[in-house]
């Protein structure tokens, strides 16, 4: 037998995309017809280093807000310690981008081990 309310809820769980009518499921993020984002932002919470105990309680949130007509895109960076945010700042897609190969991990050795090792020292 039918279980209804079982039926409903997934029934819920599916919106209209507002730039080509179709029906979206809500956990996309994006429309599977038109491929046009369906949330204004999306949002990333990053936990503090366990071995930082000052740090214990917050949190890095990363907010990454798609263009509108009433703004252009950005990110957003928040610290948080509970339920509030104590400090924030959005930056440019491009600081975003420098911000990243800043933090992305170097797969480059140092110049002398690449040195050494041509020479078999």
């Amino acid at each position: 037998m039918l279980d209804r309310d079982l039926f409903w809820a997934d029934n819920q769980r599916v919106h209209t995309c507002r730039h080509c009518g179709n029906g979206v499921e809500d956990r996309f993020r994006f429309c599977p017809w038109c491929a046009v984002p369906q949330r204004s932002k999306l949002v990333e919470f990053f936990a503090p280093h366990p071995d930082v105990p000052t740090d214990a309680g917050r949190a890095l949130r990363v907010s990454r807000y798609f263009a509108s007509d009433e703004r252009p895109p950005q990110l957003r960076f928040s610290i948080w310690s509970g339920d509030s945010a104590d400090a924030a700042v959005s930056v440019t897609e491009e600081e975003a981008a420098r911000l990243a190969e800043f933090v992305a991990p170097t797969t480059r050795r140092p110049f002398f081990d690449q040195l050494r090792d041509s020479l078999r020292l």
